[in-house]
């Protein structure tokens, strides 16, 4: 998700000469119309987040009020491209075939994950995700069909305390994209990740009141986990399970 911040001037628009990295044109051009479109979304998400912290009536250790939830239930808020080209990297350089997604949305993070289990070239490879907002889990399903990356997505429709709760193990990835409830993802996909499985999240930086409890829980050495944060905007958090 782009950077969803209490603090102002949380956004600006990345510019960069990178090439693809998917070797799929069909899809290259998908993601950059995407990305287009939640980049027309930055001025006024970043408005409304400054307004609110302006008034005192944002706080990010809480969960999600009514206004919030409403105000974010058509946004895209798309992961930046170079963090999903990123994750899309990690994948492939430990042959994911088992991925897990905290925060679909319209699914353009879903789909780098889902290009990285198809070109590992493994049969029965799978992203499971999961996403709250009916409205979303419907344009996320047609871009999955635009991409024609259908048969490496399982797109859960509902609260992730509950779709994740049955996730067959070994889980090689995750991401995480949603900091309301972060904590409770990572703890039910926790006993299933893979020695050496990868979980990033973001913009645990700059909403980093909102991840005291995650961020508790990644540096529990009970928990099994080393972790750093990965200087993307925002901040990208790259844990791992030993």
């Amino acid at each position: 998700m782009l950077l969803i911040s209490p603090h102002p001037r949380i956004y600006s628009k990345r510019i960069s000469n990178m090439s693809s990295l998917l070797n799929d044109p069909k899809l290259d051009i998908l993601l950059k119309r995407l990305h287009a479109n939640s980049d027309t979304q930055i001025q006024e998400v970043n408005n409304y987040f400054a307004e609110r912290r302006q008034k005192g009536t944002l706080d990010l250790e809480k969960p999600y009020d009514d206004e919030l939830h409403l105000f974010l239930s058509d946004k895209m808020v798309a992961l930046d491209r170079d963090k999903g080209e990123f994750c899309y990297q990690l994948c492939r350089s430990i042959g994911a075939t088992r991925v897990v997604e905290a925060g679909t949305s319209f699914g353009v993070s879903t789909m780098y994950l889902a290009a990285a289990v198809r070109d590992n070239q493994v049969d029965k490879g799978v992203v499971i995700g999961t996403e709250n907002e009916p409205t979303k889990v419907k344009v996320a399903l047609q871009n999955f069909e635009e991409a024609g990356l259908n048969d490496f997505i399982d797109l859960r429709e509902g609260d992730l305390r509950q779709t994740l709760k049955e996730v067959a193990g070994p889980v090689d990835f995750m991401l995480i994209d949603i900091w309301e409830v972060a904590l409770p993802a990572l703890e039910l996909i926790s006993s299933v990740l893979r020695p050496g499985a990868i979980v990033v999240c973001d913009n645990t930086t700059t909403a980093a009141d909102a991840y005291k409890g995650y961020f508790e829980f990644v540096n529990d050495p009970k928990n099994r986990f080393c972790t750093m944060t990965v200087p993307f905007r925002g901040g990208f958090e790259l844990t791992v399970r030993f």
